[in-house]
Parts: structure tokens; sequence; C-alpha cells
């Protein structure tokens, strides 16, 4: 069961998300064509670790580009730490958002759906 975020961890999630989001499009320029969003920072109750959610649009190989960012995790840390200021550098976990591939199979099944019922008539 997930507990109530405080309200500092929903700064650090802010902060974090700010920062980040130019840095993940810097740093996949040379990986990928597609469009980087950040969808969501959840950091840990001891600030110590925080899980960034990615989502690619595009065609590109968004599994390359989620190897790209976890091989260089370390060096994102770094260069996170020296433009925020916070009490702890957390360790970043980066996970692709599972939302928009959710969302295009339910519109693919909305759409055979339709046909489907179109073909009935």
């Amino acid at each position: 069961m997930k507990t109530a975020e405080s309200r500092r961890q929903k700064r650090v999630d802010s902060v974090l998300c700010d920062a980040l989001s130019p840095l993940l499009i810097q740093e996949l320029q040379e990986v990928t064509t597609d469009l980087v969003t950040i969808t969501a920072v959840e950091t840990a109750a001891d600030l110590q670790s925080a899980r960034i959610r990615v989502s690619l649009f595009g065609s590109g190989d968004k599994d390359a580009a989620l190897t790209h960012l976890r091989r260089r995790t370390g060096a994102l840390r770094h260069i996170l730490a020296s433009r925020v200021d916070l009490k702890y550098n957390p360790m970043l976990f980066f996970d692709l958002d599972p939302a928009p591939a959710f969302a295009e199979r339910l519109d693919a099944i909305i759409a055979g759906s339709k046909k489907h019922d179109d073909d009935t008539d």
C-alpha cells in the first residue's frame, strides 16, 4: 500500500522534474529523435532515491533510449547535483511510462469495436 507523499517529497519531485527535463532532452538527442517527456517523478520518503517515468513519443527505439539513460545515470546525477541544491542527491531510476502504450491499445480496441459495429449494421 502506497503512503501519501509529504509536501517536501512533492517539492523535491517538482525540482527534480524541472532540472531533469532539459538534461534528458540533451542526453537523448544523439540516441533518438523521439519527443522526451518526464511524466512523473516519485521520490522515496527518505529522499535518497527517485523513480523517473519517461514517455518517448515517436517511432524511435524506446528500449535503446531507456538503456542509454540507465547507463548514464551517474553522469546525470553529477550534473543534477551541480544544478540543484538538495541535502541528498538521490539515486535515479528510469522507467518507461506505460500510460501511452495503454492509451494506444485502448484506441485500437475502440476502433476495432466501432468497425465491428459498422460491419454488423
